[in-house]
This record gives C-alpha cells, structure tokens and sequence, in this order.
C-alpha cells in the first residue's frame, strides 16, 4: 500500500441495507488489528460513523464549512473506537442542492488540509449512499479517489436493482481510471433463499460475492449501546464475520468490472426468482429444492 495514502475504500449500498453497520464494523475491525483508519460517511443523514462513537454526534463537513471560514481538521472530526478518524461529510440544507454535494466539499477540504499525508493512515473507508449515484455520490469511484469498491446487498429486490446500477456506474467509470468492484458483501441473511438468489445475482452479474453477514440480534443490541459488534460483543459469531470481511479486504486486492443486467433482463431474473420464492414459501416444493 502507499506508505503516504493507504487503501482507500469505497463501500456502497441502498440506503437501509446495513451499508453503515457494515462499514463501521469492518473499520473497527481492522483498528482492532492495528491499523490506522478513517472512516468518512458520505450520506446526507450524517450517521454512518455514529456506533464508532458511542452514539454522539459529530459536525458534518458541510455545516461547519456554512458556519466559518477556516476549518481545521478537529473541528469536523472525532476519534472513536481504536482510534478510528471519523467524518461526516453532510448534506445540504433539506430542499436546496445536491445531496451528494457533502462528497465534494469533503474531498476537498480534506485534500486542501493534507489529512492523509499528515494522518498516514493505512485504510480509508467511504461509506456512500447508492440508491443512486448522481454525480457527488459517484465522485469516490469516478475520480480514482477509491482503488476499490464493495456494494453491500440483500435479497430484498430494491437492494439487487441499487446494486446493479452501482455495477452500471462502475462498469462505465473503471475504463478510465475509476474504482474497480472489489466485490459483493451479501448482508442480512436470513431466508433459505436469500444466499442463493444473491450467488445467481453476482454470477450474472460475473462478480464475486466476498462475505456472507447473518441477520443477527446481535447488531441490534449493539446498535442500542452505541457501539459496534466488534466493541460490543467481540466475542460473538458476529464479530468474527466482520472480522473476516476486514481480513479479506485487508488481504486480497482482487477486484473486476462488473457486467451489469439490462432492464429486461433484470426483470426476466427477478420474475423467475419470485416464482421460485413463492413456490417455497407455499409449500410447493420443499424449502431447497427449487433453489
């Protein structure tokens, strides 16, 4: 890795798919393993870094910008568990501009107050809506700023159709020096479908699936203390999922062009998987068989 920079990580997904969970545990993961890391959130919600930090809240780069004129770093960052660097990049007033404008003023200000060459961190981690992917939520993977990208989906089908178009803007960006798909990180699993309808997805799709994350009772109660899994309860089976996704990140610098679905045929596999779902879930056929 550039002993200056670091890995830079983009991680995307559908907003409510567990993209911000995901990514906060697998930065406290690598922390755990003693790396130096920041994690940036780049959602207009501004909570992707909250369970790093006990649940308190933290000034977003976009608001403290409005508010003066010379930012310094400590005043749009704070540091959380094992010693994660975390920012928020923010969003604009609610009905004036672009969401995805935090992105940019938060490449920007970071780039002007030269946070990674003084920082030196080894993992960059951005955690970006993908719901859609206008031009400030693509800025990560557009501009090179990300080497990699991992799009965190469910068998939801709203979270397949987000995935796909983030495999659309990465097939399109990649060619000229965008962020490359490191992979698929399959979250919430919870149905006996679920693993095998996201394995078909990805196979279209000629992408890997990288991580397989149990919907587990675990990240809520988690969640609830302000923490994340790894803090949380390190012991659990959960942890080690996280920590496993970490490790794979950490270890594998792998990554394709995705070859994303066309609407039509999107639609094609959609439909014949919720003929195979309802079947199972009517009793039909047994709970595998048509999987």
């Amino acid at each position: 890795m550039s002993e200056k920079r670091g890995k830079h990580i983009a991680i995307y997904g559908k907003g409510g798919i567990g993209k911000s969970t995901t990514t906060s545990n697998i930065s406290a993961a690598l922390a755990e393993a003693g790396y130096r890391v920041i994690q940036i959130g780049c959602d207009p919600k501004s909570d992707s870094t909250t369970i790093l930090r006990g649940g308190n809240d933290l000034p977003t780069v976009l608001d403290t910008l409005r508010e003066q004129s010379k930012v310094k770093i400590e005043d749009i960052s704070a540091v959380g568990f094992g010693g994660v660097l975390c920012i928020e990049a923010g969003g604009p007033v609610p009905g004036v501009g672009c969401a995805g404008r935090g992105i940019n003023a938060a490449v920007e200000l970071l780039q002007e107050l030269k946070l990674f060459e003084a920082y030196k961190p080894d993992f960059v981690l951005y955690d970006v809506l993908g719901d859609v992917v206008c031009g400030g939520f693509a800025v990560p993977i557009r501009d090179g700023i990300a080497e990699r990208a991992f799009v965190v989906t469910s068998s939801d089908f709203m979270a397949v159709f987000a995935a796909n178009n983030l495999f659309k803007a990465i097939n399109k960006y990649a060619p000229s020096g965008g962020a490359r798909l490191g992979g698929v990180i399959a979250n919430s699993i919870q149905h006996s479908y679920s693993k095998p309808l996201i394995d078909d997805f990805a196979a279209h799709a000629a992408v890997p699936v990288v991580g397989y994350v149990p919907r587990s009772i675990t990240v809520a109660q988690s969640e609830l203390y302000g923490k994340t899994v790894i803090e949380a309860l390190p012991d659990s089976e959960q942890a080690e999922v996280y920590r496993k996704l970490a490790r794979y990140i950490d270890e594998n610098t792998d990554s394709v062009i995705p070859k994303p679905l066309n609407g039509p045929e999107l639609k094609k596999w959609a439909r014949a998987w919720g003929d195979r779902i309802f079947q199972v879930e009517t009793g039909v056929v047994e709970k595998m068989e048509s999987i």
